[in-house]
């Protein structure tokens, strides 16, 4: 099967490329995986401290995930999958597409702010020619309505 792979991060953009990758993946039989990452500096402290924040972080994760497969569930039929990594974004972003042969496309979403579409898109993107799968970039403000009828 096919998996539409998604970043869970904290970005207003987020939302869209979660909707899209559902609503693909429903469409084409597919399913949906949902990735999140934890930075190294929110755990290097000491190793108590450290153990801690990383659970903690791990349970927000798990929380926000479940709001996103409820929906998902409910909404579309799919039950997405939830991997946690830990170290840069990019690099664990790089790390799961290569590592899992079942994930086809990459589904980012790219802020409007006029800084740029975000951190991972601007990132991600240098590297898009030596991806073993495309990218597909969800635009943050995309009405709900325009994703559905493109999707």
């Amino acid at each position: 099967m096919r998996k539409f792979l998604v970043v869970l991060d904290d970005s207003r953009e987020c939302l869209n490329a979660m909707r899209f990758a559902a609503l693909r993946a429903a469409k084409t039989q597919g399913g949906v995986q949902i990735l999140s990452i934890i930075p190294p500096e929110e755990y290097q402290h000491w190793m108590g401290v450290a153990d801690l924040m990383r659970a903690e972080a791990r349970e927000r994760i798990e929380a926000h995930f479940e709001v996103f497969a409820k929906w998902m569930r409910d909404r579309h039929g799919i039950n997405p999958e939830l991997v946690i990594r830990e170290g840069d974004p990019e690099v664990e972003i790089l790390s799961q597409v290569r590592e899992d042969p079942q994930v086809g496309v990459l589904v980012l979403g790219a802020s409007h702010e006029k800084s740029g579409p975000g951190p991972l898109v601007t990132a991600l993107t240098r590297s898009a020619g030596s991806l073993p799968v495309p990218i597909t970039i969800v635009p943050g403000d995309m009405s709900k309505e325009r994703l559905e009828s493109i999707s």
